[in-house]
């Protein structure tokens, strides 16, 4: 998996756990249908959020991208509960990169 393609590849996965009608456990499914509903979901990226801040603040680099790593993947995972395709995110930062804006 090329490094430009992982989020694409993770969405997909986040996609197909949600949309899933196996009992197979996942946690993806916990999150997404969990009886707080978005909640859960937002709670874990504020709960990652601040653990990113905190490792950054300590300045552990592997520790760093751990926490990075996670916050990313639970923030696709909110993203998913509130029904917003990842697309339009990877659209917007192209149009920032681009120099222009969707949501001024």
């Amino acid at each position: 998996m090329s490094n430009a393609n992982v989020f694409d590849e993770l969405w997909q996965v986040i996609c197909q756990r949600a949309e899933s009608t196996s009992t197979e456990k996942s946690y993806v499914r916990h999150l997404l249908f969990h009886e707080k509903g978005i909640n859960k979901s937002l709670e874990k990226v504020g709960e990652e959020a601040c653990e990113f801040v905190l490792a950054c603040k300590d300045g552990k680099e592997e520790q760093i991208v751990g926490e990075a790593a996670d916050l990313m993947f639970h923030l696709m995972v909110a993203l998913k509960a509130a029904n917003v395709d990842f697309a339009l995110i990877e659209e917007e930062l192209e149009l920032r990169r681009a120099g222009m804006h969707l949501h001024d």
